[in-house]
Parts: structure tokens; C-alpha cells; sequence
């Protein structure tokens, strides 16, 4: 017989893709493994991690010689194409498909020895890196691992041990801990209801390994094997679930080629968390770069097949952000059809059609997901806002229709992550802006009114001004805060900065007739380009250079205010006062003079301690008055704090008995402290 004209050879190089670079975690290596026990008929697999060492042990079948130079080295061995698609003890569906699954080890270890035991007969062998590589340098096609004399052999009972020595990483600091939980979520069959059970360190793989079922607040299971997950959070101590939900699970699938056509079954979850953040999970100990669970996997025969089919889908709503799902979907891997696993098994091949399929399905599911998830928060965020009295009330006084968008927009605050504080402030801007919707309404309706109906006027002006009351109120409210921490800013005798940037911010702290004008961003920045140029035009004389004003203002009246700040706890005289604030005053005048105007300017000293000279209420009003001739005012910052206090303190108290929309805001920021605590008996009482 003639020799064929052409030729086709497999180089050895081929290993460099499928296998020395095919993985790049411990736990995806470690899964292949785990995969290849279970299609070798295991119950049992003992994995143990050491500094520079890991063994995985199972009880499986084991391998014969022939076994393993036909099968485990033959690279590409298609197990199902050549044997039983099902194993012969426990009738499993097998998960090998490739034959190249077993290269991953070379990821993460230079050197990988394999013992086995099958009918009594032990083999074994070990694979090097480095002699692979040198093996692919002469450009050879066969590698030949070192065979293992029998007494070197520990294995004494039918199984497969592989030890990996030698490793690429840092396998040391991946804790038990974490390599369980891992995998835990990329299979699905390990347990005593399907007679498989791994170990990690002597301690067992579970399904609450996978440390998030306790997380989930709602959950919709496909079909009625997967009620399991419903029960399974529901045992859970620190459960969250609050509302399950069966979903048909049927996918119809059509191809061009009819190759694939039929209906199939999934089943698995798809769940919600309560908060976001909590789906952005990593284990202190935990250093694998997994720790985000905000995705969907697809599982087929019991592993993961897919990492998360959530990328598939351009869907930027909120819910998205706190969606978590198990997908099972055996029909992508059939025995008779065309594989689409990548060669790293862990995507799917997306243009085939049972993949399409599969997306269109998630997709639909999604959309009802999304709307439920809706409707439960919004519920969830009405019910939690109704625990505050106040507001309980204010919805039972609106009608059906105002009742069920107000339940909306405490719905949509529920679905934030936000502390109680944030919430409470959301609550009362909710029922101001609410209300406002409500009687802009009826102003619409002014156009309406008879002069015989003119008292419907005086009702809806009336409503307004207890609006515009209450967003006062919160102005109010604010403001004794920023009061506050100037106190605390004085009492902890805080640098002349501190107090000067606190006081700058909020000037009418000093005077409530600048008021308008430190709310005009535009106003402060004119002025403050105003005195720039005319620095650049006046001639000062050299002491008045040196001096630099705490703060300088111009109000909407046309003076001009210097405004100087000692600290809390320095005690000065009038003469030292005067000397230091003298060469401000007098510059600014030079200043204002030289724009051709005749404004005024005072000069407002703001000390902790009385001036010296103060030591009697006749000497005191004297010195006043003789500050007060060169235009120049001393505060001390009790007066300031005090007086402040005050004035925003009467608007509170002049108004206990304001109108319905001002007690129902000042209701709930009562009623909801004192639901957190913050509120004494006696302001209870």
C-alpha cells in the first residue's frame, strides 16, 4: 500500500493552550478533578491543602494501565463517543467531554503525580512541566511520564489519588474555609442525596457552603424539585426570606437543522437580597478574586457550565444590582448533539440555538422579576415607613388613588440603601413634595371657583402657607445643627480657621439680615473680585498690606463688614483690639473710597473671653460705645451662639401648633428618633 501524500501531526505545543495556561484559580483546577471522580463512580473525595502541597483522593473505580494510556493520556479522549455515556454503578451522567479537563492541573502545579487502584492492580506515574516543555523544544509529539515503582505507591484500595507539588501559587493562603465555599457553588451534586461527598481538610462540602442562601429576601424556583432551595433558606437561622414564588420551567428550543429541537426542562432559582452590598462579598480570610455574587450561573449535569449569564443582558434597572441565581439546564450538554462548552468549560457557545433559547427565557423571567421585585419593595418600603405613627396617618387621610402613589414613593425610598437618618429626611420631603403636587393641583382648579365658592381660596392659600411653613421648618431644623457644632467648635477652643470657614459658610450666624445673601453663590464670588481688584489699585501703606481680613463681606444693603475671630480662650483689651482692627478698617475704607462710593463700613470682633476693660456693666457700655464711634462691634461667641440659638428656637416654639402638613414633618422626625433611641424620656414627655 502506497504512503499517504499528506500528513497531519499534533504537536506537543498544543499542551501550552489546553492545559499549562488553560485555568487561572485553584478552585476551576480543583472542580476538574472533582468532575473525573464523579465520573469515575466515587463517594468520596478528600482534598488536603499543605504549604507547597495539594492531594486530592477518591474512591472511585481507579484506572488499569491500559486505562491510562488509552484514556487519562490520551489528550482528546472522547468519552462518549467511544463508552456508556452513564457510569456503571450509580448510572450518572457523565460530565467529561473533551479529555482535556485533566491539563488544568498543569495551571497551577510544575509537577503532578497520579496513583490509582483498579480490580487490585496499582499503577502510577508523574507528569513535569519542565520535561514537557523540553519535550515540545525538540519538537517531539509523545511524552513519556515517569512510572512509579509499586512500593512508592501509598494508595492501597480501589481509586485515584493525584498529588500536586511543586505548585504556581500562593496555594497556601487560599484557607479551607474559602477553597469550600467555592466549591460548593460550581456543583451542584455534592452531597448524601446523590451519594458524592467531598472534603476539604476532613470538614465536608454542604450547599450552605455556598454562603448566600441565608441572604436571599425573595425567591423564584422553577419547577417543583427546586422547592428544596425555598426549604433549604427557610432552616437557616439567619434567614431573610419574606416571599417565594414557583415559576414554570419549560423552554421550547428551534433550530435551523432541527438537530436540537424539542422542549426541555430547567430548574434551579433566581433570588433578590435585601441590600446590594450584600451580594459584593469577600471573606476576610478569602484572597480568591471571586467574591462578587452578583451574577446568574447556568449549571449542566450538576456543574458550572456558565459563569454568569446576567452579562448577557443589557438591563440597567435597579434590581439588576441585587439579583443572584442558579440556572440548571442539563439540555445544553446532550450526548447526541454537538458540544458548545469552550475549551475552558466554563462558558457556553452563545450562538447556539438551545443558548438562545435559554437567554430568551432568563429574559422574560427577568422581566417578571423585575415588576414583582417592584411591587414587594414598594410594599416593603410603604409597610416600614408606616411604623412611624405619623405617617401611618397621613395616608389614611388620602384618598384611594393620592393613598396608592404616596405607597409608591415610600416604596421607592425603600428600595435605597440608606441608614434610618437618610430614610426619616427621604419620609419628609416625600409627604412636602407630595403635598405640593396635591395643591398645585387645586390651584389648576382656582379658575373653576364662583365668586360664591371664593372661601375655597382662602383654603388653598391657606394649605400652601403650611407648606412653605414646614420647608422652613426644615431650614430651621438644619440650621440649630449648624449652631450646635459651632458650640462644640468654641468649647473645644478649635483654631481661628475652623471657626472662620464654619462662620463664613453660614453668616447669618452673625447677623439673620445676611440671610439672603450668604445663600448667593454668584454674590460671594463678585465680592470676592471685587476687593481682588481693588487691592491691585490702592496704595496701602506697609501695615496695612500685612493685615488679612478672617472674613470680608459686602451685604445687600451696601456695607461692608469685616468680620475678625480670636480664639475662644484668648483675653484681649479694647486698645489691642482696636490697634489690630484699625489697619483693616482703615484699608477697606481706601478701598471702598477709591470706587468713587460712600459705603459704610463696620468692623465685628467675635471673642470667647469679655475685653478687659469690661469689668463692670458701666464700663463695659462705655467701652461699647467708644467701639461703636469707630464703627467696630465685639460679640462673644455665647452672645453669637445664644442669640442664634434663639431666634430659630422661637420660630419652632411660635409654631408647636402650626397646620396639618408642619405637625405631620415635625411628627415624624419625633417619632422616628425616639424609635431609634435618640430621643430622652423627658423630650418624650
Amino acid at each position: 500500500m502506497a504512503k499517504p501524500k499528506y500528513e497531519m501531526r499534533m504537536s506537543l505545543n498544543v499542551l501550552n493552550h489546553l492545559g499549562l495556561n488553560l485555568y487561572s484559580n485553584v478552585p476551576a483546577v480543583l472542580s476538574e478533578v472533582v468532575a473525573n471522580a464523579w465520573d469515575a463512580d466515587a463517594t468520596r473525595v478528600n482534598i488536603k491543602i499543605a504549604d507547597d502541597k495539594i492531594t486530592i483522593t477518591d474512591d472511585g473505580h481507579g484506572m488499569s494501565e491500559v486505562d491510562i494510556n488509552e484514556k487519562y493520556l490520551n489528550v482528546g479522549y472522547e468519552r462518549r463517543k467511544k463508552e456508556k455515556v452513564q457510569t456503571p454503578a450509580y448510572n450518572r451522567p457523565v460530565m467529561g467531554r473533551k479529555g482535556i479537563g485533566k491539563l488544568s492541573l498543569f495551571s497551577i502545579a510544575n509537577t503532578v503525580e497520579v496513583q490509582t487502584v483498579r480490580d487490585g492492580k496499582k499503577s502510577g506515574f508523574v507528569m513535569s512541566v519542565a520535561e514537557i516543555r523540553a519535550a515540545i523544544a525538540q519538537e517531539g509529539n509523545t511524552y513519556f511520564p515517569k512510572s512509579m515503582g509499586e512500593s512508592d505507591i501509598v494508595l492501597d484500595k480501589a481509586g485515584t489519588q493525584i498529588v500536586l507539588t511543586d505548585l504556581k501559587k500562593r496555594v497556601s493562603q487560599t484557607t479551607s474555609t474559602a477553597l469550600r465555599k467555592r466549591l460548593a457553588r460550581r456543583f451542584s451534586i455534592i452531597g448524601t442525596e446523590y451519594k458524592f461527598d467531598v472534603a476539604i481538610d476532613g470538614e465536608p462540602v454542604a450547599i450552605a457552603d455556598r454562603d448566600y442562601f441565608h441572604k436571599l429576601q425573595y425567591l423564584w424556583y422553577f419547577g417543583s424539585e427546586s422547592e428544596k432551595y425555598v426549604e433549604l433558606s427557610n432552616r437557616l437561622k439567619s434567614s431573610q426570606l419574606e416571599h417565594q414564588e414557583k415559576r414554570a420551567c419549560d423552554i421550547e428550543v428551534l433550530s435551523e437543522d432541527d438537530a436540537v429541537d424539542g422542549r426541555y426542562r430547567v430548574t434551579g432559582w433566581i433570588g433578590t437580597v435585601r441590600e446590594s452590598g450584600d451580594l459584593n462579598y469577600k471573606d476576610a480570610e478569602d484572597n480568591l478574586n471571586e467574591d462578587n455574587l452578583n451574577k446568574i450561573v447556568v449549571m449542566v449535569r450538576g456543574k458550572l457550565a456558565q459563569e454568569d449569564i446576567l452579562e448577557d443582558f443589557l438591563e440597567g434597572g435597579l434590581y439588576t444590582k441585587y439579583l443572584i441565581g442558579e440556572i440548571h439546564a442539563d439540555f445544553l450538554d446532550q450526548d447526541d448533539a454537538d458540544d458548545i462548552a469552550t475549551t475552558s468549560r466554563q462558558e457556553i457557545i452563545k450562538d447556539d440555538p438551545r443558548y438562545r433559547a435559554l437567554q430568551n427565557w432568563v429574559r422574560k423571567e427577568l422581566k417578571h422579576i423585575q415588576s414583582r421585585w417592584t411591587e414587594l419593595r414598594n410594599e416593603q418600603g410603604s409597610r416600614e415607613a408606616r411604623q412611624i405613627p405619623a405617617i401611618d396617618k397621613w395616608l389614611k387621610s388620602l384618598n384611594r388613588d393620592e393613598k396608592r402613589q404616596a405607597k409608591s414613593l415610600f416604596g421607592k425610598i425603600g428600595q435605597l440603601t440608606l441608614d434610618e437618618k437618610d430614610k426619616v429626611g427621604l419620609y419628609q420631603q416625600c409627604v412636602l413634595a407630595f403635598e405640593s403636587i396635591r395643591y398645585k393641583g387645586k390651584l389648576a382648579e382656582l379658575k373653576q371657583i364662583k365668586p360664591e365658592n371664593l372661601d375655597e381660596v382662602t383654603q388653598v392659600f391657606a394649605a400652601l402657607d403650611d407648606i412653605e411653613a414646614s420647608l422652613y421648618y426644615r431650614i430651621v431644623q438644619e440650621r440649630l445643627q449648624i449652631i450646635e457644632t459651632l458650640r462644640e467648635h468654641v468649647a473645644d477652643n478649635a483654631k481661628e480657621k475652623v471657626v472662620q470657614r464654619h462662620l463664613y459658610e453660614h453668616l447669618w450666624l452673625l447677623d439673620p439680615s445676611w440671610d439672603r445673601a450668604t445663600e448667593t453663590p454668584s454674590m460671594e464670588q463678585n465680592v470676592r473680585k471685587e476687593f481682588a481688584e481693588l487691592d491691585k489699585k490702592v496704595s496701602l501703606t506697609d501695615e496695612e498690606k500685612l493685615g488679612r481680613y478672617d472674613i470680608k463681606y459686602k451685604t445687600t444693603s451696601g456695607k461692608h463688614v469685616i468680620i475678625e475671630l480670636k480664639r475662644a480662650n484668648r483675653v484681649l483689651s479694647e486698645h489691642d483690639l482696636v490697634a489690630q482692627v484699625d489697619k483693616y478698617r482703615n484699608a477697606l475704607l481706601k478701598q471702598v473710597k477709591a470706587t468713587g462710593k460712600n459705603e459704610p463700613v463696620e468692623v465685628v470682633c467675635i471673642v470667647g473671653k469679655p475685653l478687659t476693660e469690661w469689668d463692670t456693666p458701666s464700663r463695659q457700655e462705655e467701652s461699647k460705645q467708644s467701639l461703636a464711634i469707630r464703627d467696630i462691634r465685639v460679640v462673644l461667641y455665647d452672645e453669637l451662639i445664644d442669640d442664634a440659638y434663639r431666634s430659630y428656637q422661637a420660630f419652632r416654639e411660635k409654631h408647636q401648633e402650626a397646620g396639618r402638613v408642619y405637625q405631620v414633618i415635625q411628627n415624624i422626625e419625633t417619632e422616628a428618633q425616639r424609635e431609634l433611641g435618640e430621643v430622652s424620656d423627658e423630650q418624650n414627655r
